[in-house]
């Protein structure tokens, strides 16, 4: 093909698609097996300095922050990330020094509460680096190639915009057309990490929710840690396969952690901790305040459990899981 056009960004966890069929048949295994493990264990085996990792949900919703805490105690660094749709999870990874790339489609803001004041300011004093650009549509087919085993997607998607100039995409001659058309790498991150409803001590695990680009994610990952609200007999799997949207076979860590999301939300389960959210945005203003934060919520705790303890325990969780189905006012009982 023609090259007519080429994005200035690094090219991220690209692998040849027949390296990366390779790897997956020599690393992987199909058997039925207990892969229940702790956080700590399943982060210490699989997440490495310099990986390339990418965590599942969307925004504030779904998203494993059990691992989060869990990557930041260890005290893992120099990781690249996927900034997908990444908001709290990318902005306390970066904060904490663990993340120091970034490709970015959308990241460093908290949506409607607001910038993130710890990653913008690591990425301005270039602490960390946005190494390239994408959209959101675009990192959904990088993780959909990487799925289908085939080295790009072809697609209109960032011709209209200069946000395909600083991308790794590249823009050729469509050979039957004889127009421009963008060729969207694949994508293989080292790990991804996915909360869930439910799963089986295999993997199989359920999203009673919208899934993003979590199909595609969890089956180009070159490993995938679950965390899930609970592990539930396999007979529970098999009453309602067709809610299984990951299957055992990608999967190499299962982790229990109920609220495993928090201060995140858990569609049908709990609602937003905005309180929590809030005092992480008000230390995060300052480097001491983001010390403040991780050693009193990370490195201060042993467990999640502990940190959900310091969070509020089971009043605040119960609040939660009420506010999430509008049994509750906006603003708790504790701060009227």
């Amino acid at each position: 093909m023609e090259i007519l056009n080429k994005g200035k960004g690094e090219l991220l966890g690209w692998h040849d698609p027949d390296e990366a069929r390779d790897w997956v048949l020599k690393n992987k295994s199909r058997e039925l097996k207990d892969k229940t493990m702790s956080a700590e264990e399943a982060v210490s085996r699989f997440i490495h300095e310099g990986d390339f990792i990418a965590s599942g949900g969307f925004g504030h919703i779904r998203v494993s922050m059990a691992i989060v805490y869990e990557i930041i105690r260890q005290k893992k660094r120099n990781l690249a990330m996927a900034g997908k749709t990444a908001v709290h999870d990318l902005d306390i990874l970066v904060g904490a020094s663990c993340i120091s790339k970034v490709e970015v489609a959308y990241a460093f803001g908290h949506e409607l509460r607001g910038l993130s004041p710890a990653s913008r300011r690591m990425v301005e004093s270039g602490q960390c680096k946005v190494i390239a650009e994408t959209s959101n549509a675009g990192y959904q087919w990088r993780f959909l190639a990487g799925m289908m085993g085939i080295p790009f997607i072809p697609s209109r998607n960032l011709l209209g915009t200069e946000t395909g100039d600083y991308s790794s995409c590249k823009v050729v001659k469509d050979p039957f057309s004889g127009k421009p058309i963008n060729l969207i790498p694949a994508a293989y991150p080292d790990v991804a990490f996915i909360h869930v409803h439910r799963c089986d001590i295999y993997g199989n695990a359920q999203i009673d929710a919208i899934l993003v680009e979590d199909f595609e994610l969890s089956r180009c990952a070159r490993r995938l840690i679950i965390t899930t609200e609970e592990i539930v007999d396999n007979e529970v799997i098999r009453k309602e396969p067709w809610k299984t949207a990951i299957p055992f076979l990608v999967v190499d860590a299962v982790v229990e952690v109920p609220y495993g999301s928090h201060p995140c939300e858990m569609p049908g389960m709990y609602y937003y901790d905005e309180e929590h959210i809030a005092e992480w945005l008000r230390l995060s203003k300052t480097q001491e305040g983001v010390d403040e934060y991780l050693n009193k919520y990370v490195f201060g705790t042993d467990s999640f459990n502990d940190y959900l303890k310091l969070c509020g325990g089971t009043e605040k969780l119960n609040y939660l899981k009420n506010r999430e189905f509008l049994k509750e006012p906006m603003v708790a009982p504790w701060r009227k």
